[in-house]
């Protein structure tokens, strides 16, 4: 199977492509994933992200299995501009007269147009089979997800080959509630320009949680989503390879230091702040106890939001944290050495070294309303490592009200409490406390239940079926990263 990937991102480093690496890595297990494939991470149409608009960061690097794109289709002066301008347009109250209808879908054709014809050529020249198109129902870019739209029914309508496109939603409307400069940046539910999966031929609609489902039965389609958890990475178990010990000189954190990781972007909804100011709570209470003071290693881009980065490292001296906490200013997908000769470690990379050193993960969202699964608690239990997370309201409905975890409350005595319960976890942990460790074990446990590979499994059998007998490319395996 053939695979192209539309992302809506807009970013290199994002949580959305490390679980595609993992869904990625399990069809090439399977045998009907082929390698490489190709992407378009939105850079093009997503100028609320400056730093990436409009061809991504130029020092990215990504793995050998994805092959990434920059093109600028309908690059113009006003581009920038005018896209900004549609995304508030179409998140406004709709029923506002057909002049004003009018003229929106000659602005929105305006970009449609060489965007359609882009993704034409593209899937032709690749021979793609399927599309994945990750997060493309959100109205970041409407005239882009017209486009692919219009493309697809052309490639794969009635009486054309096998395939089309997977949208695959990690987010939707109503329970995305990101605000910028305290307006929300999404309408509550899709507007009457909004393009929604359903509406084309050869559509299948995947969704991450039971949550996302329910609020998809709304939407004005006849498309039924099927909730495809996501997959999680495997954390090899052991100590530090060469590589995490080069990797922590470079960064002077001594490898008996525990190292939690906080595995986000540098992003407003986030929450970065709460984490240095727990980052602080529990580094006096390691102190209190007895116990080696933690350094914070956070994922995200410092470009992503300047204004809101600029604020966390302000934070971070403020609360006297700045010596305890590294910027990794952008995860790769893929562990390598950079222009320099420096490490920059992947996420399981990250997490290994987490358990390594007996420290943990934050997870800190400071809006209850954002996110619609939020996977730190999932990959501090797949490595084995304590969690602190703040109450989102997907939390419990996620991982159920048995999944230990030290969650932090409201003010400074919140802050308080949640230090000494995950410091007692981390001190366990290392100290071998036989309740702990087995709290621990089960939260590893449970990931196979809440979040199982099987509806993945099938979904891939299932955009395989009908192209059973057309001769499959040998995949690309990646290479060992260096030791």
């Amino acid at each position: 199977m053939r695979i192209a990937v539309v992302s809506g991102d807009g970013l290199p480093v994002s949580g959305l492509l490390t679980v595609l690496r993992n869904v990625v890595h399990l069809g090439r297990e399977m045998g009907v994933v082929e390698s490489p494939i190709t992407a378009d991470l939105g850079y093009s149409w997503r100028p609320d992200k400056p730093a990436c608009y409009p061809r991504g960061l130029p020092d990215s690097r990504y793995p050998d299995f994805l092959r990434v794109r920059k093109d600028t289709p309908a690059a113009s002066d006003g581009l920038a501009a005018e896209l900004l301008a549609l995304r508030e347009e179409v998140a406004a109250p709709t029923g506002r007269g057909p002049d004003w209808r009018a003229a929106l879908d000659a602005r929105i054709e305006a970009v449609a147009e060489p965007y359609e014809a882009y993704f034409r050529d593209w899937f032709a020249e690749e021979d793609v089979d399927w599309v994945w198109a990750l997060n493309m129902t959100l109205s970041d870019a409407v005239p882009v997800t017209l486009a692919l739209h219009r493309a697809a029914a052309g490639r794969w309508g009635p009486g054309r080959r096998p395939g089309g496109v997977l949208f695959w939603d990690h987010d939707l409307f109503g329970s995305y509630a990101v605000r910028e400069h305290g307006a929300r940046v999404y309408p509550v539910a899709p507007g009457e320009v909004t393009p929604l999966p359903g509406g084309e031929p050869g559509h299948l609609w995947a969704v991450v949680s039971d949550d996302l489902a329910k609020e998809a039965a709304g939407y004005p389609t006849s498309a039924v989503p099927t909730v495809v958890p996501n997959v999680l990475p495997t954390i090899p178990e052991g100590g530090l390879d060469a590589r995490h010990l080069a990797f922590l000189r470079g960064i002077g954190v001594p490898p008996e230091r525990p190292v939690v990781v906080a595995p986000v972007r540098v992003f407003r909804v986030k929450g970065v702040e709460i984490s240095l100011a727990l980052l602080r709570a529990v580094r006096e209470e390691s102190a209190r106890r007895g116990e080696p003071a933690p350094h914070l290693l956070v994922f995200g881009s410092m470009a992503e939001d300047p204004e809101y980065a600029a604020e966390v490292r302000v934070a971070a001296a403020e609360l006297g944290v700045a010596d305890a906490v590294t910027f990794l200013d952008g995860v790769p997908l893929e562990s390598h050495r950079d222009a320099g000769g420096a490490w920059r470690l992947d996420e399981i990379d990250l997490l290994r070294v987490a358990a390594a050193t007996g420290g943990g993960v934050f997870f800190t969202p400071n809006r209850t309303d954002v996110e619609s699964v939020g996977l730190g608690p999932a990959l501090a239990a797949v490595a084995g490592v304590p969690c602190a997370v703040t109450g989102f309201a997907a939390l419990r409905a996620v991982y159920g009200d048995d999944h230990r975890l030290a969650v932090v409350g409201e003010g400074e005595r919140g802050l308080a409490e949640a230090a000494r319960d995950f410091v007692a976890l981390t001190a366990g942990n290392r100290s071998g406390d036989g309740e702990v460790r087995a709290a621990l074990a089960r939260n590893r446990r449970q990931m196979a239940r809440f979040f199982p590979e099987e509806p993945w499994r099938r979904l891939l059998e299932r955009m395989t079926e009908p192209l059973d007998g057309r001769p499959v490319r040998a995949a690309v395996s990646a290479p060992e990263a260096e030791a």
